[in-house]
């Protein structure tokens, strides 16, 4: 939900923080501000404050106690644990698998990794941005240590089927899955992941504040250096203020959590009914709507380039994205659509809308006369 006159469909990019979790860190900051390694009793309650919070977050993936949890910066420093941290454990393997449509943070990590000599082994998807089970078959025969996996892809919403990769992966290699678009909008269950990754501002929480939730018993080496917070892994004063609000903006999502996923899913089908009408051009790209998840869709419109529609959608007040916030800046043509096998003239048409819990059909109807406005405007211009 954006301000009464603007259509936000860029939810995947950021959240709205919710009016739990900002009133959960003002208390924090208010009366809560201390340290909670220090040992006086307002501390002590700030430090239990912490732990209840960590609790909610490990129960919403059915964690209890067979996993630990680390928070962190946000996704992106997660991310990296997971891999990095991972990476310095694995003695002599050195195979290691990653999907070609990772989040930057993701890919990154990988290649920081292919520069340190390991032999990276990217795995490619279909049309629709399902895994190829083959190539990660092989990967594994070869001796793959680790594998990352997003669980709900970022720019088209594509779904990782988590239960056929723990079978096919467990006992084999560490399991690294990226939750950051899909904790709290598709249902996810600890046992099929030994790391998992989370951030507080996808689901109207605060910017700043993620974690890494981690199975009992596997090994990582910190990053971060210190004080020895978070039992050794990610050193420095916690950022109570964000772990309040990320906890509080959880629990506001747990609270009726199937049938806001439900209702999502109807408010996405309305979206793309609504927007076919508006532009009968357009086309999905990715998985079929039903089968992905139920608040992302990306959408290309023929002979209009992504920036120049997201810039005429701006000035009409309807706010989007022609990708992952992290490189949308970029002007590149995404790689996870060329992955996908999309042509890059069809790719670079393409745009990302996202919604929440708190879109309204009024937005969307709002969005889709504006975007039948823009493409009757823009279709007949010819790119020089």
């Amino acid at each position: 939900m954006g301000s009464p006159d603007m259509a936000y469909l860029d939810n995947s990019a950021t959240t709205r923080p919710c009016q739990a979790a900002v009133d959960a860190m003002v208390r924090c900051m208010n009366d809560g501000f201390y340290n909670p390694s220090s040992v006086y009793r307002p501390a002590v309650d700030a430090f239990r404050a912490v732990r209840d919070a960590r609790e909610t977050l490990l129960g919403a993936v059915h964690a209890g106690s067979t996993c630990n949890l680390i928070f962190t910066s946000g996704g992106t420093e997660a991310n990296n644990l997971a891999i990095l941290g991972s990476a310095a454990t694995l003695r002599d393997r050195r195979v290691v698998a990653v999907t070609a449509v990772e989040h930057p943070s993701v890919r990154e990590a990988y290649e920081k990794l292919r520069a340190e000599g390991f032999d990276v082994r990217v795995i490619g998807v279909n049309e629709r941005g399902e895994l190829d089970w083959t190539a990660l078959e092989c990967a594994l025969d070869d001796g793959a240590a680790l594998v990352s996996c997003m669980q709900v892809n970022n720019e088209t919403g594509a779904l990782l089927d988590c239960e056929r990769l723990y079978r096919t992966v467990a006992g084999r290699a560490r399991i690294h899955v990226d939750g950051v678009q899909g904790f709290l909008r598709v249902p996810f269950d600890m046992k099929y992941a030994d790391l998992y990754t989370i951030s507080g501002h996808k689901i109207h929480g605060p910017k700043g504040i993620g974690a890494l939730i981690v199975k009992k018993g596997v090994r990582l080496t910190p990053r971060q250096i210190g004080g020895g917070q978070e039992s050794g892994m990610r050193s420095g004063t916690e950022n109570t203020p964000g772990i309040a609000g990320f906890a509080a903006a959880a629990r506001e999502m747990l609270n009726g959590n199937s049938e806001m996923r439900a209702e999502l899913m109807q408010k996405k089908l309305h979206l793309i009914q609504a927007f076919q009408e508006a532009v009968p051009e357009a086309a999905i790209n990715g998985p079929d709507p039903q089968n992905a998840a139920p608040h992302i869709v990306n959408m290309r419109f023929p002979g209009v380039r992504g920036e120049v529609m997201l810039h005429a959608l701006e000035a009409e007040n309807v706010y989007a994205s022609t990708g992952s916030a992290c490189s949308s800046k970029k002007l590149k043509v995404s790689g996870v659509l060329t992955a996908m096998g999309i042509p890059g003239a069809e790719a670079e048409c393409s745009l990302r809308f996202s919604l929440s819990p708190h879109t309204t059909y009024e937005e969307i109807d709002e969005a889709a006369a504006a975007l039948k406005k823009c493409y009757a405007l823009l279709k007949g211009y010819k790119r020089r």
